[in-house]
């Protein structure tokens, strides 16, 4: 079992994001939204002072948006249209398999983002939900009277025949089993260790019209591992352990599988148009942020 953060490190974390979202923020920008009122373009008419078109009057319309102006001119009623403002709707979801936190820097970045979303998303005033999203044996964790204005839930996937092996394989995050909404901006905060396709999960942060993101933290001890000799290894999601002889061609193996696998969801991410950003652990937040995330439309400035 790993050690949490108690509830004032969680403010403390939460504080920092809250000064971060005013710098940098989820990519809300460049979308017309779908959503309850609000100060976001949205994809109908309302009555924003945005201009948008406009269309003859009907029995029943709002006289207020009468253009005397064309019927002064023409003699017809002519109705203004102008760009529904709404509150975009932004879901986020939290991977809490045990491999996002064995690291106490990747467990901090972990964390960091999904606040960092969460206050990002609020800031915007966007309608923000939240999602722990495990298998059968995460970690159970929600954050709690360090998240505010934000409806909280968790999932985990059903049990299966390979969750009693200790040699089973880590089981996917249960994504599947999160209340996605239409339209949405999904953000999914995972490392993406585990094994299996990754359609089906990408297929469900893009399905009805939702436009996903994924910020993945790593660490050092995972993406360069500093190993020699003989070595015992452990399986922080099953627990297997085993002794490995690591040399200087098994890290070489490793390093180049472990940067095929991330290549392959960036490759596959591009046919749903989710974006998948890796974000450094050590590093300082912004800057980690600036490496990946920024420049592929993960995140935008604010300003």
């Amino acid at each position: 079992m790993h050690l949490w953060p108690k509830d004032s490190a969680l403010r403390a974390i939460q504080t920092r994001m809250q000064n971060a979202a005013r710098r940098v923020r989820l990519p809300l920008r460049n979308r017309v939204w779908r959503g309850e009122s609000g100060n976001w373009q949205g994809a109908g008419v309302g009555s924003s002072i945005d201009f948008q078109d406009h269309r003859p009057y009907l029995p029943g319309d709002d006289p207020r948006y009468i253009d005397w102006q064309a019927y002064a001119r023409t003699g017809h009623y002519t109705m203004k249209l102008y760009r529904e403002e709404v509150s975009p709707r932004v879901d986020v979801a939290l991977d809490v398999s045990d491999s996002m936190f064995f690291d106490d820097a990747k467990r901090e970045r972990a964390l960091e983002l999904f606040f960092f979303c969460a206050e990002s998303a609020l800031q915007a005033g966007s309608s923000l939900r939240c999602h722990a999203v495990g298998t059968v044996d995460s970690v159970p964790w929600t954050p709690g009277a360090a998240l505010r204005e934000a409806e909280w839930t968790r999932v985990s996937g059903p049990p299966t025949l390979g969750d009693l092996s200790a040699n089973a394989a880590p089981a996917p995050p249960a994504l599947a089993r999160v209340p996605w909404r239409q339209g949405a901006l999904r953000v999914l905060v995972s490392d993406l260790l585990f094994p299996g396709s990754p359609e089906p999960h990408l297929s469900l942060l893009a399905a009805a019209k939702g436009r996903g993101v994924v910020l993945v933290p790593y660490c050092r001890a995972e993406s360069e591992p500093d190993l020699d000799g003989n070595v015992e290894l452990a399986d922080c999601e099953t627990g297997a352990r085993r002794t490995q002889h690591i040399d200087g061609g098994v890290l070489d193996r490793y390093r180049r599988g472990y940067g095929r696998h991330f290549e392959m969801w960036k490759e596959h991410a591009r046919r749903y148009a989710v974006v998948v950003a890796r974000v450094a652990a050590e590093e300082n937040f912004h800057d980690a942020l600036r490496a990946d995330a920024l420049p592929i439309g993960a995140v935008e400035m604010t300003h």
